[in-house]
């Protein structure tokens, strides 16, 4: 099992999520990890765009991996989300993003985290995956798709 579907949970995978920026984003990510796990919405954004503020986590291709380090988080926690709409993320390759990997982890991260960004980046790297995450209607399918990624 790859550390990617060790974290990531079908009520944390969303597909075609409606936002016109970063900003949006962020607050829908907050939003959401508020509800379905309890984390403060504010720390979450304030953590995000901290990092975003270091350099975009905007890889090209249409992806993101926007990551930070959460006060009080007790385990990795991972989302995907699929833009409806592609937006700007300041990557190098200049392209909007559409696919978005939330990876949220402890202040105290240990070596998985950067396994899981390493490994995120090799995934998505891949056209044909990107390809085939596209057409998945449910996110079964997406996290199934992650799960069977060959190595």
């Amino acid at each position: 099992m790859s550390h990617i579907s060790k974290y990531l949970w079908p009520e944390d995978i969303l597909l075609d999520v409606d936002v016109a920026n970063k900003t949006q984003l962020f607050n829908d990510i907050g939003r959401h990890m508020e509800r379905e796990h309890g984390m403060s919405h504010e720390w979450l954004i304030a953590g995000l765009s901290r990092r975003e503020q270091l350099g975009s986590t905007g890889l090209g291709e249409g992806v993101a991996i926007p990551h930070a380090r959460i006060e009080g988080l007790s385990q990795i926690h991972i989302a995907y989300l699929r833009l409806k709409t592609p937006i700007p993320f300041d990557a190098p390759d200049g392209k909007p993003v559409s696919d978005i990997i939330v990876i949220l982890v402890p202040k105290q991260a240990t070596e998985e985290h950067l396994q899981i960004l390493a490994e995120t980046t090799q995934i998505f790297a891949d056209s044909k995956f990107r390809e085939n995450l596209h057409s998945c209607q449910h996110a079964i399918e997406v996290k199934s798709m992650i799960e069977s990624f060959a190595w």
